[in-house]
C-alpha cells in the first residue's frame, strides 16, 4: 500500500486504514455500474487537497476506496459514536463540528499536509444536488497554510432522483479532474476570493462529468429500465 505512517493522524493504524481502502474499494460493485476517469492525474506523491461534489452518504466511502494514496477525510462530528466512531478513529479520519468555525482540525489538516499527506473535503459542507453553488473556505484555508495542489473530483448517480423507483445498478460515474495551484493571498479578502475559484473549477469539473454522461447515455435507472 502506498504512503507512510506520517499521513495518517496520531492513532490510526496504517494496516487497518489501508484494509479499509481495499474493502471501500469493492462494497458498491454489487450495487453500481461504477465508471472511473481521470485516475492517473491524481498526484501519487506530496500535499494534495481533494475537493469533491456530495449528493449523498455514499460519495465518502466511494473516494476512500477509489483514491490512489492513503486519504483522510474531514467527517461530521456526529459520526463519532460508539464502534462507528472507534473505526473512524482507526483509519485515520478527522472530525469536524459543522457550522462552527473552529480550526483544531483544519490545524491537524495542515499538520499531515505539510507532512505530503492527502485532505480530502465536500466544500459544498452538506449533501445536496451536487451542483457546487456554494463552498465554505476551509479548502482554501488548509491551501493559503500548506501550499498544497488541489484535485478536484466530481461523482455523479449516487443520489436516487426525487420520485423515481427502485433502481437497479445504477450509472455511478467519478471523474478526476485537472490537479491545479490555487494562489490563496492574505487576509480574509484573499480567502473569499480563493474559495470562489476553487468553486468554480469544482462546478466546472461536474460541468464535464453531466456533459460525458448525456453524451453517453449514462442516464439514472430504474428498477424497470432508464426513466
Amino acid at each position: 500500500m502506498s504512503g507512510v505512517a506520517s499521513d495518517l493522524p496520531a492513532g490510526a493504524r496504517p494496516s487497518v486504514h489501508d484494509l479499509a481502502r481495499v474493502i471501500a474499494r469493492w462494497t458498491f460493485r454489487p450495487a453500481f455500474d461504477i465508471t472511473v476517469r481521470g485516475k492517473e492525474r491524481v498526484p501519487r506523491t506530496g500535499p494534495v487537497v481533494v475537493v469533491a461534489n456530495h449528493m449523498s452518504m455514499v460519495e465518502p466511502q466511494l473516494l476512500f476506496g477509489l483514491l490512489p494514496r492513503r486519504v483522510v477525510f474531514l467527517v461530521k462530528k456526529e459520526m463519532y459514536r460508539g464502534p462507528v466512531g472507534k473505526g473512524l478513529e482507526l483509519i485515520g479520519q478527522l472530525p469536524v463540528q459543522r457550522g462552527e468555525p473552529h480550526r483544531t482540525p483544519l490545524l491537524h489538516a495542515v499538520r499531515l499536509l505539510r507532512a505530503g499527506g492527502l485532505v480530502a473535503l465536500f466544500p459544498e459542507g452538506t449533501r445536496g444536488t451536487g451542483d457546487v453553488t456554494a463552498a465554505q473556505q476551509g479548502a482554501a484555508w488548509m491551501v493559503r497554510a500548506s501550499g498544497a495542489l488541489v484535485q478536484p473530483v466530481a461523482v455523479r448517480g449516487t443520489r436516487r432522483p426525487e420520485g423515481s423507483r427502485k433502481r437497479f445498478r445504477p450509472n455511478v460515474d467519478v471523474y478526476f479532474g485537472e490537479p491545479f495551484a490555487l494562489d490563496v493571498a492574505r487576509g480574509r479578502t484573499g480567502l473569499v476570493e480563493a474559495t470562489e475559484q476553487l468553486r468554480v473549477r469544482l462546478a466546472d469539473t461536474v460541468a464535464e462529468l453531466d456533459a460525458w454522461r448525456a453524451s453517453h447515455g449514462r442516464t439514472e435507472q430504474t428498477k424497470d429500465g432508464p426513466q
